[in-house]
């Protein structure tokens, strides 16, 4: 083992520290960088898809730093399940003028408006007339409302409150799409890895918020030169995150949700508990009208999601979406096993023969957040990395302040937590973290 894998990150920061490396990491020099929007068109399950991509780099090439091992570094972002490139904007701007990496920011097949070139999505989720808003897998095919039934689903109303669900019906166009989306995302990750990250030039460094974290783990014994995780309250591999929650995911594949106040509200009530205790509930009201405030200032992003089925493992829903495909393609009989297995196999890492070992790993939890707290990890995420054969290497930082929406800002903490993390990150890459495992 050389000196530069020897570091290792800090086990716990506090606010005061966290505060110190964030003015560390602002103070840094501004680097010209430049961002460029590409829309790109893949066809699996014999669909057409087209897929959006935020490339952010330094206006001077050579100014992409090269990591511990020799390479450029890049960084494959994704956001949460219910944005697009923009929820990731701070995150990477800041990265890409701090540091100089060369950064992809992939939204979700169906995610971008395409109709707009400002990317905003027009108007509520749910329009007073009980319109409601639905993916744009390719340019200018549009869901019609005859191709689902809206329901309001009570079933998780502990943890979601009421959901509105676009259920496809079988037979329509919406439907194929349900049921062949997380092909199409397998292939729309490798493919922006692929032309911006060539194998010989670029070690990739990958992040996935909240949802994201499932696709991007999945991600990571698929191609060959991603060297890694660099995670701040990203959810793990899908099954870790169902034993994390407590309860497994037992909707239909073709359920898409369409969020509302509540995805907003079932996170503030948990923050505010943790962050002022029990009275700090009292206040309901005014929490309740930051909620609603806060919710009118995302609805240009998509606000709707398809990737629960994934997200949790959701076994019986991935291999129901298989097989619709299967059907749909008069697959035989080996080839619809071999595509239950491909798509049951995304909630899970690989094993076996000649398979990419799960890199190294490096995750952070914020001290606020609701899902990703010490207990589950202490307990549960950390433990079952440690069972996996080979177990990466994996290490946890627990961070002194901060909620699941880590790039809010705090007194001492302009851009939030981006600011400090990013640092860890940085060092974790260029002092050789990533050379072992």
């Amino acid at each position: 083992m050389t000196d530069k894998a020897k570091w290792e990150p800090p086990e716990t920061i506090n606010k005061e520290a966290l505060i110190e490396l964030s003015s560390q990491v602002l103070g840094r020099p501004d680097i010209p960088f430049t961002e460029t929007e590409h829309i790109f068109r893949i066809n699996e399950l014999e669909m057409d898809w087209d897929v959006g991509v935020m490339v952010y780099e330094p206006a001077d090439p050579n100014r992409i730093p090269i990591g511990a091992d020799g390479k450029k570094v890049g960084m494959f972002v994704l956001a949460g399940g219910s944005g697009d490139y923009r929820a990731m904007e701070q995150l990477t701007r800041l990265i890409v003028r701090k540091f100089g990496y060369r950064i992809t920011t992939m939204t979700y097949p169906g995610r971008l408006y395409l109709p707009d070139p400002s990317r905003h999505w027009p108007g509520d989720t749910i329009s007073s007339e009980g319109l409601v808003r639905t993916p744009i897998w390719q340019e200018g095919e549009f869901i019609l409302p005859e191709e689902f039934d809206l329901i309001v689903d009570e079933s998780l109303r502990a943890r979601y409150g009421r959901r509105m669900v676009a259920r496809a019906k079988p037979g329509t166009r919406f439907y194929d799409r349900m049921a062949g989306w997380p092909a199409a995302f397998e292939t729309a990750m490798k493919t922006v890895c692929h032309d911006y990250f060539p194998e010989t030039e670029f070690s990739i460094y990958v992040h996935g918020h909240s949802t994201g974290g499932p696709f991007v783990h999945m991600l990571t014994q698929r191609v060959e030169n991603i060297c890694g995780v660099i995670g701040i309250e990203n959810s793990p591999f899908g099954y870790m995150f169902q034993k994390m929650v407590g309860y497994e995911w037992e909707g239909p594949f073709n359920d898409l949700l369409i969020r509302t106040w509540r995805d907003i509200a079932r996170y503030r009530g948990a923050e505010v508990r943790s962050e002022e205790g029990e009275q700090g509930l009292m206040r309901l009201p005014w929490i309740m009208e930051d909620v609603l405030e806060d919710w009118e200032k995302t609805l240009t992003q998509p606000q709707f999601k398809a990737e629960y089925p994934l997200h949790y493992a959701a076994d019986h829903a991935l291999e129901a979406a298989a097989r619709a495909s299967a059907s749909r393609l008069k697959m035989d009989k080996a080839e619809t096993e071999s595509l239950v297995k491909q798509f049951i196999g995304y909630g899970y890492e690989l094993s076996g023969p000649n398979v990419k070992p799960v890199p190294p790993i490096l995750l952070s939890i914020c001290k606020h957040s609701r899902d990703h707290t010490e207990k589950v990890y202490d307990e549960i995420v950390i433990p079952m990395f440690a069972a996996m054969n080979p177990a990466p290497r994996v290490r946890l930082t627990k961070l002194g302040t901060g909620s699941h929406h880590y790039e809010y800002p705090e007194e001492g903490l302009p851009e939030g937590l981006v600011g400090p993390i990013t640092g860890i990150w940085h060092d974790a890459i260029m002092k050789g973290y990533y050379l072992v495992n």
